[in-house]
């Protein structure tokens, strides 16, 4: 059966990692959360004192790029692929509010985007790759076959990201996670280099009021209908 490059799009928690994962895992596609990406090169700014709410030392960034590794590995516990940091595991220490307040400062820089997307490009050579992100279907892969774009009003995805954090044990209040949420979104949209914008050959998909189940059972269906067309 022919393989297909899925790009999925679209704004801060609305459930693209989620979906994407169970989407690859379905097909027995390679699945690649180019977000875990932009969080680790996140991380790496957070750790070497390039970033803080008063200061960004974008030059320094920008020349370390060559020191910065990253690789996926298959975690077949978990069923999906981990991202590592310079050979570490960082899965988990990028999933946090504190990353979350300055990734989207970190990938509006052109210099990362480029040294990003080349690596995100590479990944998907051979096709059979599901990959989200914010500009998956416009520059990354402005080709793939199916392009999806994700969307759910502020409030929804703030209320889920609270839930997902709370879990966790972080000590976040709704207010804080919704106004990441805004910021983030404001940022991703109006940055200069690849701006967050809906393909236009991309399917809209408001899951506001749709459930997990629903939204994989509608967009599955989408992935195996395209590769049946080919």
């Amino acid at each position: 059966m022919k393989k297909i490059t899925i790009a999925i799009d679209g704004f801060s928690s609305t459930g693209k990692s989620t979906i994407a994962k169970e989407l690859a895992g379905k097909l027995n596609y390679i699945y690649v959360d180019s977000g875990a990406m932009y969080r680790a090169v996140t991380l790496y700014s957070m750790q070497n004192n390039l970033i803080s709410e008063n200061y960004f030392d974008k030059e320094s960034l920008i020349k370390d790029l060559s020191k910065i590794n990253l690789s996926f590995h298959f975690n077949s516990n978990l069923g999906f692929a981990e991202i590592y940091l310079n050979g570490k595991n960082v899965e988990n220490k990028i999933r946090n509010l504190k990353v979350s307040t300055f990734v989207s400062r970190i990938a509006e820089i052109p210099e990362v985007r480029r040294k990003l997307v080349e690596q995100q490009q590479k990944m998907g050579t051979d096709k059979g790759v599901v990959m989200d992100g914010r500009d998956i279907g416009t520059v990354v892969f402005p080709y793939a076959e199916l392009k999806l774009f994700m969307n759910a009003s502020a409030n929804t995805r703030a209320q889920r990201r609270y839930e997902e954090l709370t879990k966790k044990g972080e000590k976040v209040t709704f207010k804080e996670i919704l106004e990441n949420v805004q910021s983030r979104d404001f940022i991703d949209s109006t940055r200069a280099d690849s701006p967050l914008v809906k393909a236009k050959d991309a399917i809209e998909i408001d899951n506001s009021n749709l459930s997990i189940i629903e939204q994989f059972d509608k967009i599955y269906t989408l992935a195996k209908t395209k590769i049946a067309s080919l």
